[in-house]
């Protein structure tokens, strides 16, 4: 098994790992464009936090993101992980991490957009599915909430 290091985001080289993450599997892997796969909160807010993971090898192996949603609401976005790393208990440790976050910036509900096929790994994580699927990129997600 594998051991992994989830870390928040401090500089703009841990920024740019997180974001090659992102572009191996959402854009690369998933066919997601370019141009909605990059958005302000990449860039341009100082309130939304990324996350790293590593693995043993200093790799990049796994990313997500939370930014503010509303009062009081947190929005876990852009979780991905390298297709070698996954099913090893690495997106349970990248939630936890940003969960944890959350909880430390006084967030007392988050709020994602689960693609379809992962749905049942984040309720394992406690988050209900609200509302009907819809598609996002191509891709059919179901939003889903978790009280903290």
């Amino acid at each position: 098994m594998s051991i992994y290091t989830v870390k928040c985001v401090h500089n703009e080289t841990e920024k740019q790992q997180a974001l090659a993450v992102r572009r191996q599997v959402f854009i690369e892997e998933q066919n997601v464009p370019e141009e909605i796969e990059w958005d302000e909160y990449d860039h341009q807010s100082a309130d939304t936090l990324h996350v790293l993971a590593l693995d043993e090898n200093g790799n990049a192996v796994g990313t997500g993101r939370l930014r503010p949603y509303g009062e009081g609401i947190g929005k876990i976005e852009r979780v991905a992980i390298v297709s070698s790393c996954r099913r090893s208990g690495l997106g349970r440790l990248l939630m936890e991490k940003l969960e944890a976050e959350a909880k430390a910036s006084g967030y007392h509900t988050l709020k994602l957009n689960a693609q379809v096929h992962a749905k049942p790994f984040y309720e394992r994580l406690g988050y209900k599915a609200h509302g009907e699927t819809f598609m996002e990129a191509g891709i059919e997600h179901i939003a889903m909430i978790k009280s903290m």
